[in-house]
C-alpha cells in the first residue's frame, strides 16, 4: 500500500524574519541535539524552566517571546531525542509546554512576514519530527495561524494531500504529518462543510473530533454529539468524547444536561479533590455537597478515597460518612485527626476513631507501631479538646478488644488501655 507523501507543497520561500537577533535565550545552550541522556527529570526540568523564562519576557516583550517560544519548539525533539519516554512524563511535559507557549505565539502583536516567518519554522520542525514529541502541535495550527486569512492559506496548501492520506482507497491512504494541522486550518478558516466531507470515511477520533466541532460550529449540535457517540470505541479516549459533548452542550446553554451527561465524567483529574473543584467550577450553581454526593456515585466501593476531597471543602459530616463507609488510609485520617484537633475537635475525633477503626480492620501500607499511636494519640488529643476524652477512650478500648486474636493494633495499645492479652 503506497503512502501519503511527507511533505506538503510549500509556499514561495520566505526570509528567516525574527523578532530581535541580540536577545540571548538561556536555554538554546541546554536544547542541543542529543542534550539528555536516557533519565526524563532533568529534560522535564529544563523544559519547565524554558518555557518560565520565556513566559517571564513575555510581560514586557510579546513579539521577542513569541520568537523564543518558536525556538524552543524547534529544538524540543532533536534535545530529547535520547530521553526515555516510556513512562509518559516528558510526553505529558512536552505537551503542557505545547498548551502554553502556542497562546504566547497565537497572542503576539507580530507584523505579518514574522509570522508567516514563524508558522514555517514550526512547519518544518513538526516535519523533522522523529519521535514524535511536537506532534500535538498539528492540532493547535488555526490557532498559530491568527487570522482567517492566513489559516485558509494553510488550509489550501494542505487540503489536496490531506484529502489523499484520508482516502477510502487504500492505494492513496496513508500517514501525513499534517493532516491535523490541515483539519485545524480548515476549522479556524470556517471551512466546516470541507471538514465533514473530508472525514465522512475516516474512523480516527484524532481526526474525527474535528468533523464533531465543525457540526457543532454549523449550529447541528444533536448531530456533532451523535457523531461524537458513535466514535466510542476502544481506540478512543472516553474522556475525550465526554469532554467534546459536554462543551457542546454548556455552549448551547444546556447547563444541567451536561452536568447529568457528561460533566461528572469529563473533569476526571489527577486527585480526587482536584476533580470535585474542577466540577464545581464549571457548575457554580451546584454546591458542592451535591456535586460531591453526584462524584460519588461514579465510583462505587471507593467511597472512602473521597474522604480527603471533602475535608478539604470543609463537608466534614460528609467526610466522615464516607471514610466509615468503604477503607480509607487509616494514616489520612490520623492527619485529620492531628490538623483539625483545635478548628473542628469533633471531626478530629471521628477521623481519629475511623484511622483506629480501619487499622484494627488490617487496612493501612507499610503500618508500624509508630502510626498506630499517632492515631491514638491524636483521637485523645482532639477529645480532649472536645471535651468527651473518657468516653473516646472507652469507645477505643472496645474498639481495639474487638480485634482478632493477635491483632496488631492490640499488641501495642493493650497496656495503655488496660486490656488483657487474649487467651491469658
Amino acid at each position: 500500500m503506497s503512502q501519503a507523501s511527507p511533505s506538503a507543497p510549500r509556499l514561495p520561500p520566505t526570509r528567516r524574519t525574527i523578532a530581535r537577533d541580540d536577545h540571548n535565550w538561556e536555554f538554546t545552550a541546554r536544547f542541543r541535539r542529543h542534550a539528555f541522556g536516557w533519565k526524563s527529570q532533568p529534560a522535564i526540568q529544563r523544559v519547565k524552566q524554558a518555557v518560565g523564562e520565556i513566559k517571564k519576557v513575555a510581560r514586557a516583550e510579546p513579539v521577542l517571546a513569541a520568537d523564543g517560544a518558536v525556538t524552543l519548539l524547534e529544538r524540543l525533539s532533536p534535545a530529547l531525542e535520547q530521553v526515555d519516554g516510556s513512562s509518559g512524563a516528558i510526553g505529558t511535559a512536552v505537551n503542557n509546554a505545547i498548551a502554553e507557549l502556542v497562546p504566547i505565539i497565537v497572542g503576539a502583536p507580530a507584523a505579518p512576514e514574522i509570522r508567516e516567518a514563524w508558522l514555517e519554522r514550526l512547519w518544518a520542525a513538526h516535519e523533522a519530527d522523529r519521535i514524535p514529541y511536537i506532534e500535538r502541535l498539528a492540532d493547535y495550527w488555526g490557532e498559530l495561524c491568527a487570522s482567517k486569512e492566513v489559516a485558509n492559506t494553510w488550509a489550501d496548501r494542505l487540503v489536496g494531500i490531506t484529502r489523499m492520506a484520508l482516502s477510502p482507497d487504500k492505494n492513496l491512504r496513508g500517514h501525513f504529518h499534517g493532516t491535523s494541522a490541515c483539519l485545524s486550518a480548515l476549522y479556524r478558516a470556517e471551512r466546516y462543510t470541507e471538514i465533514v466531507d473530508l472525514l465522512q470515511g475516516d474512523n480516527i477520533w484524532t481526526y474525527k473530533r474535528w468533523a464533531v466541532k465543525a457540526l457543532a460550529a454549523m449550529g447541528k449540535n444533536s448531530e456533532a454529539i451523535r457523531h461524537a457517540e458513535s466514535c466510542r470505541g476502544s481506540w478512543t479516549c472516553d474522556a475525550e468524547v465526554d469532554a467534546i459533548c459536554e462543551e457542546i452542550l454548556r455552549g448551547s446553554g444546556l447547563i444541567e444536561e451536561a452536568y447529568e451527561r457528561y460533566g461528572l465524567r469529563a473533569s476526571r483529574s489527577g486527585t480526587y479533590l482536584a476533580t470535585l473543584k474542577a466540577v464545581a467550577k464549571k457548575y457554580p450553581h451546584k454546591s458542592a455537597g451535591e456535586i460531591l454526593a453526584d462524584l460519588v456515585t461514579t465510583t462505587p466501593g471507593e467511597e472512602g478515597k473521597w474522604f480527603a476531597a471533602a475535608k478539604e471543602l470543609g463537608l466534614y459530616d460528609q467526610a466522615l460518612a464516607l471514610a466509615s463507609r468503604t477503607p480509607c488510609d487509616p494514616k489520612t485520617l490520623t492527619r485529620a485527626a492531628r490538623d483539625f484537633s483545635d478548628r473542628q475537635p469533633s471531626f478530629a475525633v471521628g477521623a481519629g476513631l475511623l484511622a483506629l477503626h480501619w487499622l484494627v480492620q488490617g487496612y493501612g501500607y507499610e503500618i508500624t507501631g509508630a502510626d498506630v499511636w499517632a492515631a491514638y494519640s491524636s483521637t485523645m488529643k482532639a477529645a480532649e479538646k472536645n471535651g468527651n476524652a473518657s468516653e473516646v477512650r472507652e469507645r477505643v478500648k472496645k474498639l481495639v478488644a474487638d480485634e482478632a486474636p493477635g491483632g496488631f493494633v492490640a499488641r501495642i495499645l493493650g497496656s495503655e488501655l488496660g486490656l488483657s492479652p487474649k487467651g491469658a
